[in-house]
């Protein structure tokens, strides 16, 4: 198993590079890059910021100096050929210098932790209630395949399922945090502006009732994905013979569900373990919008907005490397659940 760690570590290697090479191609190759993004705000006195390489240039020469030009250039260090730049970004990276925002003018490395509380925190409660709800629920649902209480939950599932994430926010605030109806959550923000004057409890619960409305909003497509999967797995499971030769036996239900079939069902869900890395840096960029959360989504949109091409990068490296990350950590969690696989 440790050959097969190391050796998936290493494989990591080109795979980051192939994904760097590719994406730091491409955001070169899109119109509109952070000069001309400045040459615009120069040429408007600061009031137009949207990305676009449009604009003559003959307008531009006539407003901003070749030397001004030349000195962007030098300042985002597009002086240099592509390649060469990239390999400078490839050689700081190895110290983690992911560079400096070009629209916060702070380091790469900062912003994302500035942003990184807010989507940690709701990866984290998203990821342990999801489990601790969604697998018992499935479980129950397979005990009880067919019956009211089953056919009900299923009902309430995929009626939740096919509401958008985003509408469904929008009616929560309307109808719950608005004041049109009820004033029941606030809106906005994870805390009030007194929240560091109250007590450990006093501060608990005020993120709990900030929580729950995005939370349920953030939860409500994979909760009923976690838990149909959950249920169907253990249906397949119980079909097989070994649980037919369990029942002959004269085991109690309960044990044949729970010790027999229980393992080998979770095998599927296992999948999913992986991606309590990437979910650290989730972020809903319609649900930060509606609810005013300043997070990983909202700096990612507004990244790409502004071609603030270090900040796309140390991102995409992040993300793809928590990915790769969790991809690995999933194999480990088969062979824990079903010691039967073996990669070595």
């Amino acid at each position: 198993m440790l050959t097969y760690i190391i050796r998936r570590f290493l494989l990591m290697i080109p795979t980051l590079l192939g994904i760097t090479i590719v994406v730091f191609a491409i955001i070169n190759l899109a119109p509109g890059s952070p000069v001309e993004q400045r040459l615009q705000q120069l040429r408007f006195g600061g009031a137009g910021s949207s990305g676009g390489g449009g604009g003559d240039g003959g307008g531009r020469d006539s407003v901003v100096s070749d030397a001004v030009i030349e000195a962007l250039n030098k300042q985002y260090g597009f002086d240099k050929p592509v390649h060469t730049r990239y390999f400078i970004w490839l050689k700081n990276l190895t110290t983690l210098d992911f560079g400096d925002s070009f629209t916060y003018e702070e380091p790469v490395k900062d912003i994302v932790m500035s942003k990184f509380p807010v989507s940690l925190q709701f990866g984290i409660v998203s990821l342990f209630l999801s489990y601790l709800i969604c697998i018992p629920l499935g479980v129950i649902k397979a005990i009880k395949h067919g019956s009211k209480f089953d056919l009900l939950s299923s009902f309430i599932l995929f009626a939740m399922y096919s509401i958008p994430g985003f509408m469904l926010a929008i009616l929560l605030i309307v109808y719950f945090a608005g004041g049109s109806f009820f004033e029941w959550f606030p809106i906005g923000e994870l805390h009030s502006d007194w929240y560091y004057e109250k007590d450990f409890w006093g501060k608990l619960v005020e993120r709990i009732h900030h929580f729950i409305l995005p939370l349920i909003c953030y939860m409500i497509g994979s909760f009923t994905i976690l838990t149909m999967l959950m249920k169907n797995s253990l249906l397949e499971e119980i079909k097989k013979d070994y649980i037919r030769t369990a029942r002959a036996k004269g085991l109690a239900e309960k044990t044949v569900y729970l010790k027999h079939a229980l393992r080998n069902a979770l095998i599927p869900i296992v999948t999913g373990l992986g991606s309590f890395l990437t979910i650290f840096f989730a972020g809903s960029i319609l649900l930060e919008t509606i609810f005013s959360l300043d997070g990983i989504g909202l700096l990612s949109y507004r990244a790409i907005l502004e071609r603030d091409y270090n900040v796309i990068m140390g991102l995409i490296f992040i993300q793809s490397f928590l990915m790769l990350l969790g991809n690995l950590i999933s194999d480990i969690a088969y062979v824990i659940v079903d010691p039967r696989i073996d990669f070595s």
